[in-house]
């Protein structure tokens, strides 16, 4: 892999949360019919999907380039930049949902979190910044960081 040329896209329309929230509303149904439970309730609870059905409407892209002189990244109407030689390390959190944050350690100490949709897996990530050159933690289920 040639360190300048890394791209990664995702779309916000995804199978699994199709499914998620077909499940989901397909229980509440049938407990609405068969147990005869509170309408009240059934609506509040599928009310907790709504943004999952706002994202599998609009679709969002997202995305992360490495460009000869940076790394740049977008999602929604958000887009931002680093230059490579303002950048120190990269740490890589695991949180407690086993999800992987990246997060931009700057030369000057400050920290810019990459928004988790526009990283691929960690895997990847980790083999594209080393191959650049960039130095990478790896940090285990932390709650702060």
């Amino acid at each position: 892999m040639d360190a300048d040329d890394f791209s990664f896209r995702r779309q916000g329309r995804s199978r699994a949360a199709l499914l998620t929230v077909a499940g989901v509303w397909s229980v509440l149904i049938v407990l609405s019919v068969t147990v005869d439970a509170a309408l009240w309730l059934m609506l509040a609870i599928a009310a907790f999907t709504l943004p999952a059905l706002w994202e599998l409407y609009t679709n969002p892209a997202s995305g992360l380039d490495f460009r000869p002189d940076q790394i740049t990244w977008f999602t929604g109407r958000r887009q931002a930049a680093i230059n490579w030689s303002e950048i120190d390390r990269f740490r890589l959190d695991t949180r407690l949902d086993f999800s992987v944050r990246a997060t931009a350690v700057l030369t000057s100490g400050r920290k810019i979190r990459l928004p988790y949709e526009c990283t691929p897996h960690h895997e990847l990530l980790e083999a594209a910044l080393n191959a650049r050159g960039i130095l990478t933690e790896r940090h285990h289920f932390s709650l702060i960081g």
